[in-house]
């Protein structure tokens, strides 16, 4: 099995490289989405927040307000802290679980926007790590056209790790920065060499 990492500032457009990895063969492992079922209702985590930030964070039905955890939880850097330790284990569980659940000459992509940033997924920077990339005014027209500010869309960039600190981590680099068509002979040739990485994973005898 080759575990890939694919990461990439808010904007820079990893989704749509995982979605063209996704068509070509590999096994996508979402992370947000792994992110929204270990806060299900029933589940520990959404249980360890409500004792922590209070019965607040719950809708009457039980299920999490994302809203009033955003408030709470972002308020300061101890309480994003917490947020992070209650969360993170529970997402690296399910994602290793995933993994576990895939053939064992799969290629696994996981999609993670703070990948780098958190421990969740260090199995994944073992063999191969994808950083997508794209200039800040292209993020941020493409933030503004699903709906943000501005000025918001610059927020949230700035609050990210930049792009110099993500290509230290780098094996691999995508340049999503201009015409969407271009990114497909970009993740053609990935994929070929994704594959030939595996193969001599393979035959290395390396799990």
């Amino acid at each position: 099995m080759l575990l890939v990492g694919l990461t990439g500032g808010i904007g820079a457009g990893k989704s749509t490289v995982a979605g063209l990895l996704r068509d070509r063969g590999a096994i996508v492992i979402d992370a947000d989405e792994a992110g929204r079922t270990v806060v299900e209702p029933g589940r520990p985590a959404l249980r360890a927040l409500a004792e922590h930030f209070g019965e607040g964070v719950l809708n009457p039905d039980g299920t999490l307000n994302r809203a009033a955890l955003a408030d709470l939880a972002f308020a300061t850097d101890e309480s994003k802290a917490v947020l992070n330790g209650i969360t993170w284990p529970a997402m690296r569980d399910e994602l290793e679980r995933q993994v576990d659940e895939a053939p064992a000459d799969a290629i696994v992509v996981c999609d993670a926007a703070v990948l780098l940033e958190s421990d969740f997924a260090e199995q994944f920077k073992r063999d191969v790590v994808i950083v997508v990339e794209a200039p800040m005014d292209a993020r941020i027209d493409r933030l503004v056209a699903r709906g943000l500010r501005p000025d918001d869309a610059a927020r949230r960039l700035a609050a990210q790790m930049s792009d110099d600190e993500r290509r230290v981590h780098a094996t691999h680099l995508i340049d999503n920065g201009g015409d969407p068509a271009a990114l497909v002979p970009q993740v053609d040739r990935l994929w070929a060499e994704l594959r030939s990485i595996a193969a001599a994973k393979t035959a290395d005898g390396q799990e």
